[in-house]
């Protein structure tokens, strides 16, 4: 019970994002609404990450599987990809590359924050 619990709040939470989706004239995807009311409601208090833990990590673990899909797509319409496949690739391991590093030097800098500006 307590799975579907959990499975419950994140599919509220996913409804909810969609909604603002339907009612923003912004080109958001729902998703992104998604995780911005989740971690409103966890920073708030509003939610506590027990509330969702486990459901969550499991969401987590076998997210590889969700990317099946996109990868059968993308080798159904090779012959609209075969001229750009450089490019696409280029662009592809860049921004990899600027999000890693973004990433990094963000997480740096919360952890220095949350330790009042000591290394350690």
């Amino acid at each position: 019970m307590k799975y579907i619990r959990q499975f419950g709040i994140i599919l509220l939470i996913s409804a909810l994002g969609e909604g603002l989706h339907i009612l923003l004239p912004l080109p958001v995807p729902a998703s992104v609404y998604g995780l911005l009311l989740m971690l409103a409601a966890l920073s708030a208090g509003v939610l506590k990450v027990g509330q969702v833990r486990e459901v969550s990590g499991f969401l987590i673990e076998i997210m590889p599987v969700m990317f099946i899909p996109a990868g059968v797509g993308l080798l159904t319409s090779w012959d609209a990809l075969k001229p750009v496949w450089l490019p696409v690739t280029i662009i592809t391991i860049l921004t990899t590359i600027i999000v890693m590093v973004v990433t990094g030097r963000v997480t740096q800098a919360v952890i220095r924050k949350g330790n009042g500006g000591q290394k350690k």
